[in-house]
């Protein structure tokens, strides 16, 4: 090729590109026009656009309308269809297929499974999502077939448990591989979730225990693997629904006869999904998010602690507290796995918090009256520490939440020993002294303001405590008195520690006495206690005054 026609060429694709350049520049200023006539109106002299048609067509739905009703329509109603479905069959499976011969049973059952998964996947070609909802539905459907050859009298096949359960083992398995092959989070939930339905439809037994066991491995191979959280959820819902249904069951049975296999039975299968949902969630727990770890941890220790403190306390009550330490104990075990692991600091102070509050619900299992507050306060007082030595702020509110409880729970009982309120004095004071933390996963504006709030609660409660303390050792009649001791205390308090908080709530405690001198003393005392009462009054409050004005000339 000459350069003669080399140029030629050039020139021909610029005259193309210039031709194409006017032509996208023409339509930019038509679709302008439009835009711009649809925003002021038809121009003058036009006749505007015709109204909708109001007749047997209805108008359009706003876009949010639309769009909540295609969910509901295409969301939604699937899967209620094929939960309602679901369950339709295998309740006709559990009543009819008995009068059949035994492979019509079998094929039958695997038929209508193998049906409604091949008109799934045909489905899917052209609704991707529907399709995939039959077919989970079909995958849970062969489940219950497996599921009910063995367990249900009527349908039953195989006598042996254990090829039953092998069965079973092998079709979880089965679902799994399809489902992560599929990378279909509708198919895994749709299979397993059903799966578990179905489970609890007949009678429970620990053979239907072993299945949902099974069942929630599949489901957590999908958290560690895949990181859905949607599946291994539901299916953690469903186990522990089903352990309550199985114990709710067998306690109607025999409410007053305790059986001990029937106990170890059900905390061996608590311990099973306890440590199933642990393993999974701390298996790579940096790339779960913090809400979703929450939730897990959250919902494995309520199971757990639910229906093991149930169990153990209708069945050997003595037992209780010795389960509440070994569930302390498995939580603090989970905490150090965690940091080991490398988990959010969210999900390391959460296993650290349960393990503080199931110490906590153990106490009324083992102790009374008194020694109830003290181990009450002693717990709190503890956690309190133990959040300074982690920087937990979490871990500090639970602390001091024991500690009220403990405070209040003095209020029931009859005579309350002076010691008790000295302890709890102590216990909220050495709280408030170690409530100085760095949490540097925090905001510092956040840590602040959590630091403030938790000094003035332990603030208050040495407040209470101190005011209660006093009134154990004042007379009858000098309770007013009382209080503005337990306020000059708090002022001596704030002073010598130099904290602002001891010192309002030195205020607030004077504020009440105040009230009551004046409402309830002035007219039931007698006139000596009403001259003592004033008299200290007076000179308490003009030390204080003194101190304060001192104070201020320093700073001056």
């Amino acid at each position: 090729m000459s350069a003669e026609d080399g140029d030629q060429e050039l020139r021909e694709r610029v005259r193309k590109l210039e031709t194409l350049v006017a032509t996208l520049e023409d339509r930019l200023h038509q679709l302008e026009a439009k835009g711009t006539a649809a925003v002021s109106g038809p121009a003058p002299g036009q006749a505007p656009p015709p109204p909708p048609y109001i007749g047997g067509a209805p108008t359009p739905a706003s876009p949010e309308r639309a769009d909540l009703e295609a969910h509901l329509g295409t969301y939604w109603l699937s899967r209620v269809g094929i939960v309602a479905l679901i369950t339709g069959i295998a309740y006709l499976i559990t009543w009819r297929f008995g009068e059949l011969g035994m492979f019509a049973r079998v094929g039958l059952g695997y038929l209508l499974s193998a049906g409604l998964g091949a008109f799934g996947l045909w489905q899917s070609k052209r609704y991707e999502l529907f399709g995939r909802i039959l077919f989970g539905g079909g995958l849970a459907l062969a489940y219950f077939v497996t599921y009910a050859l063995h367990f249900i009298p009527s349908v039953r096949v195989i006598d042996s448990q254990a090829l039953a359960l092998v069965l079973l083992a092998g079709l979880v398995v089965a679902i799994v591989v399809i489902a992560h092959r599929m990378h279909s989070e509708t198919v895994a939930g749709i299979a397993l979730f059903l799966g578990l339905h179905t489970g609890m439809l007949s009678d429970i037994t620990a053979f239907t225990l072993l299945s949902t066991t099974l069942l929630a491995a599949g489901a957590l191979f999908f958290l560690v693997q895949n990181r859905w959280v949607i599946v291994p959820l539901s299916s953690l819902v469903a186990v522990y629904t089903t352990h309550v249904n199985w114990a709710l069951r067998t306690g109607a049975v025999a409410p007053d006869a305790p059986d001990p296999e029937r106990l170890f039975l059900s905390l061996s299968f608590l311990s099973v999904y306890f440590v199933l949902f642990s393993v999974a969630l701390l298996a790579r727990p940096k790339e779960l998010s913090v809400r979703a770890s929450l939730t897990f941890a959250m919902l494995n220790w309520v199971g757990l602690v639910g229906l093991g403190a149930y169990e153990v306390e209708r069945r050997s009550e003595p037992d209780l507290f010795s389960f509440f330490l070994i569930v302390a104990l498995a939580h603090g075990a989970s905490a150090a796995v965690a940091r080991w692991r490398q988990a959010t600091p969210a999900l390391l102070h959460t296993y650290m918090s349960l393990c503080a509050l199931t110490l906590a619900l153990a106490m009324p299992a083992h102790y009374e009256g008194s020694a109830l507050v003290a181990s009450w306060l002693v717990t709190g007082a503890a956690t309190g520490l133990v959040a300074r030595g982690t920087a937990s702020p979490v871990l500090r509110w639970v602390g001091v939440g024991v500690l009220f409880v403990g405070l209040g729970a003095t209020w029931f009982i009859v005579s309350s020993p002076p010691l008790l309120y000295a302890v709890a004095f102590a216990c909220f004071l050495i709280v408030e002294r170690s409530a100085e933390l760095s949490a540097p996963w925090l905001p510092a504006p956040t840590t602040l303001q959590a630091q403030g709030t938790l000094k003035a609660l332990c603030a208050m409660g040495t407040g209470l405590a101190l005011v209660w303390l006093v009134g154990e050792w004042m007379p009858a009649g000098l309770t007013t008195l009382g209080w503005v001791v337990a306020a000059f205390g708090m002022f001596a308090v704030g002073f010598a520690l130099n904290e602002r908080r001891y010192r309002l709530t030195g205020i607030g405690v004077l504020a009440l006495a105040l009230g009551r001198l004046l409402i309830v003393d002035l007219a039931r005392l007698p006139i000596g206690q009403r001259v003592l009462t004033f008299i200290l009054l007076g000179v308490m409050l003009l030390v204080i005054s003194y101190t304060y004005t001192r104070l201020r000339d320093r700073k001056r």
